[in-house]
């Protein structure tokens, strides 16, 4: 004869919680210290940055944007489904929880292609550095007026994943060809705004020919290079804590959405014997879930508008 487990269902006359929940607060307890841990080291990498050195303007900030509304309407989703249980339709239920799904899905597909156009861009540190004068297609490039700049952000022509200068010169490349990307800037949010806005105004008032000119490719020979590396943990400080954190943050989607869909289907069984306790386990991981959205919701705008 199976021994009920107790408090499952019911909750506790010492903490007034059942088990469940009582373990989801505890755990979540150590998931604050752990993301509170990264982001007081991002915070102090930061600040200990040399001035200049920290790079800005270098994320999509809509994608990021649209991301956030997705795990907000998720977190909606996510409390409906549980009213929903509480007034006993299981069917309002599980159309909740496939929106919540498939938002969990759309956020972490936006951030796999996120993640691929990082690996895709290339900066490429100069060794002389180029007049903004004689290039037009390195406006965007400059920042606070400069007229020359040190470093090209965009994509390079043929260029595999994890090309480094000792690649290029092991293969004995002469040059690379590189298109400077206009919505890349080392400029805070703000002023990255600005100018995208006036880029675009100009862009209006050009003639095709022009057009096609202010995006064309940009030759730099290997020996005029210092550095390069695509927009990957090996950048820069930045970076190597934006995948750290970010990456962290997607395999806790990962795990609340492979969570809910085992309670959705697999463990569906358990409201037709326990009711309660299937609406508790639902309860417990939707906690589980607002904390992932609520640690986004600081990501977002740290790493992406600051």
């Amino acid at each position: 004869m199976d021994i009920p487990i107790p408090y499952t269902s019911t909750v506790r006359p010492d903490t007034g919680l059942y088990n469940g929940k009582l373990g989801m607060w505890l755990f979540l307890a150590s998931e604050i210290m752990l993301f509170g841990a990264l982001f007081s080291s991002y915070v102090l990498l930061r600040a200990g940055a040399d001035e200049g050195t920290w790079p800005h303007g270098l994320l999509n900030i809509p994608i990021g944007a649209f991301n956030t509304l997705v795990l907000i309407t998720s977190s909606l989703t996510v409390a409906m489904s549980w009213v929903a249980l509480k007034a006993s339709n299981f069917q309002r239920y599980r159309r909740f929880q496939f929106v919540t799904l498939a938002c969990a899905a759309a956020f972490l597909g936006i951030k796999a292609w996120e993640y691929s156009e990082k690996f895709s861009h290339y900066e490429v540190w100069l060794a002389t550095p180029l007049d903004v004068a004689a290039h037009p297609e390195l406006a965007g490039h400059a920042v606070d007026g400069q007229t020359e700049v040190y470093s090209v952000i965009g994509h390079i022509e043929g260029a595999g994943r994890g090309w480094t200068l000792n690649s290029l010169q092991e293969s004995n490349i002469d040059s690379i060809q590189i298109h400077p990307d206009q919505f890349h800037y080392r400029v805070g949010a703000r002023e990255q705004g600005k100018r995208s806005k006036a880029e675009k105004a100009a862009q209006k008032s050009k003639s095709a020919a022009d057009h096609g000119d202010a995006h064309s490719a940009l030759t730099i020979p290997v020996s005029e290079i210092k550095r390069m590396s695509a927009l990957v943990p090996a950048h820069s400080t930045y970076f190597a804590t934006y995948f750290t954190l970010t990456g962290l943050h997607g395999l806790h989607v990962l795990g609340g959405a492979i969570a809910f869909a085992w309670i959705l289907w697999p463990g569906a069984k358990l409201w037709n014997s326990d009711p309660e306790r299937y609406t508790n386990a639902v309860e417990a991981t939707g906690l589980f879930w607002h904390f992932v959205d609520l640690v986004w919701i600081f990501l977002f705008p740290v790493l992406y508008l600051l």
